[in-house]
């Protein structure tokens, strides 16, 4: 049986969140080539994915990028999503050369005031028909 995560990069987020909903529109115009599909982090189907792996409770907060049986949290998560976009974005990638202790608290800075900064919906986001078959269903 053929996993999702073998033929996509699954980009995991925070699906009431405004600033992760908003950096999927940032990557859906970006991934020309459809390598990703996305699924919030509350949703059933996400779950029955994540529990194939050891994911630790506290990083379900953040971003996260599964691709076969590699998993990227936090700041590491957003630079291989970057590598992939098209235009300038792979350039970000020369970032993985800060260490994860200075990249990952900063990341962990704006998690944290995501909702006072950008807002809450109260639902998770419901893709229109014409993303829909960018989102794991």
């Amino acid at each position: 049986m053929s996993r999702l995560q073998d033929a996509y990069g699954l980009i995991l987020f925070d699906g009431v969140c405004n600033l992760c909903n908003h950096a999927v529109d940032f990557i859906l115009k970006r991934d020309k080539a459809r390598l990703f599909k996305f699924g919030s982090l509350q949703d059933q189907k996400v779950q029955e994915i994540l529990k194939n792996f050891s994911i630790k409770g506290d990083f379900l907060d953040s971003i996260v990028l599964i691709q076969g049986d590699k998993v990227y949290y936090k700041s590491r998560a957003a630079l291989e999503i970057s590598k992939k976009l098209k235009g300038l974005w792979p350039l970000f990638y020369i970032f993985i050369l800060v260490p994860v202790f200075i990249r990952d608290p900063v990341y962990d800075w704006v998690a944290r005031n995501r909702y006072r900064w950008f807002g809450k919906n109260d639902t998770c986001r419901i893709p229109t028909p014409e993303e829909k078959e960018h989102f794991i269903t």
